[in-house]
């Protein structure tokens, strides 16, 4: 059975789609007419844009630039998905639960949208002549923003309301492991070399500390997602509240390790970014070490705020069958 989470006093039960009190219209055109339906064409419109202008220049050399053209591919890859389900009114044959898979998707596209739109230009635009290369990406850069505001549009538009009941991934708790998860592979992709941390039995820890919460996390969400929360040997609010907490105590021991270890001179770290040579000059598409090891520290803080609303915000849940 599948299992929808409200706020503290269930009151009535919302079939809106769009979040804006409008019904779902199944398997019609008219669907693309509603305003969620207009939000998304403009959402697929915007990361269009965006990579065929950036791809018409060839102006996504580098890691940096990689990520960004993934980034609008993937996202215009499935707005359209959602928006042909919608369309042909396939959404009880999805292989995901349309309870919790739209508002997933358009949480994890607005923070991949932002990061574009904050990587994009600080790591690749600046560094480009003054042209018709840096025109386009300039304006690739700027439909990416829109991109991201229709995306966080979206999500304020279908996120739970209190007395509704929805799907996990809805309320302020599912919303926030999206967030959790998608730090955490931030987090991995600035410790992608091993020489940051292997030095040190303790940053090894820190490490370990960020895999586990995001596994975990991880599992929460594809649970939702598959609608597979009774397979759980314990109760699915159970494994929640001792995810939220053990993700707590984890983290809680990251953001004093990782900052000790990395910048105090007594346990071998670098306190000043002049004193790392791999900082010494600006290098296009690349981020010194020393940048890296401040960009943990400071993920580490978002994430331990985020995993202490989340334990918060649980609390406030009431788990019902239908």
């Amino acid at each position: 059975m599948p299992v929808t989470v409200t706020r503290t006093t269930v009151t009535t039960t919302m079939s809106s789609s769009s979040g804006l009190g409008s019904p779902a219209i199944v398997g019609s055109p008219r669907a693309l007419t509603q305003p969620l339906g207009l939000l998304r064409l403009l959402q697929l419109l915007c990361t269009c844009v965006a990579f065929s202008l950036v791809a018409s220049v060839g102006a996504w050399t580098g890691i940096m630039g990689n990520w960004s053209m993934f980034t609008w591919c993937f996202c215009f890859s499935v707005t359209l998905i959602i928006l042909m389900v919608e369309l042909c009114g396939l959404q009880s044959r999805f292989p995901l639960s349309w309870r919790n898979f739209p508002i997933t998707y358009a949480c994890y596209a607005a923070l991949f949208c932002l990061s574009a739109s904050i990587i994009y230009p600080t790591t690749y635009v600046q560094f480009l002549s003054h042209g018709r290369s840096r025109d386009h990406a300039i304006a690739a850069t700027a439909f990416s923003c829109i991109a991201c505001v229709a995306y966080a549009t979206e999500v304020a538009w279908t996120r739970a309301r209190p007395g509704e009941i929805t799907g996990y991934m809805a309320t302020v708790p599912g919303l926030l492991k999206v967030l959790e998860t998608f730090v955490a592979c931030i987090i991995f992709a600035f410790i992608s070399s091993p020489s940051l941390y292997q030095h040190q039995p303790a940053l090894e820890w820190c490490v370990a500390v960020y895999s586990i919460c995001f596994i975990l996390a991880a599992v929460a969400i594809l649970l939702n997602l598959g609608d597979c929360t009774n397979m759980l040997p314990i109760s699915f609010p159970s494994f929640l509240s001792g995810l939220a907490l053990l993700s707590v105590l984890l983290y809680a021991t990251a953001i004093v390790l990782w900052p000790l270890y990395q910048f105090s001179e007594k346990h071998g770290g670098q306190p000043r970014r002049s004193g790392d040579a791999s900082c010494s000059a600006r290098h296009t598409y690349y981020v010194c070490a020393w940048d890296c090891r401040l960009a943990v520290a400071i993920l580490t803080a978002i994430n331990l705020l985020a995993y202490l609303a989340d334990l918060v915000y649980s609390a406030r849940l009431v788990f019902v069958r239908v």
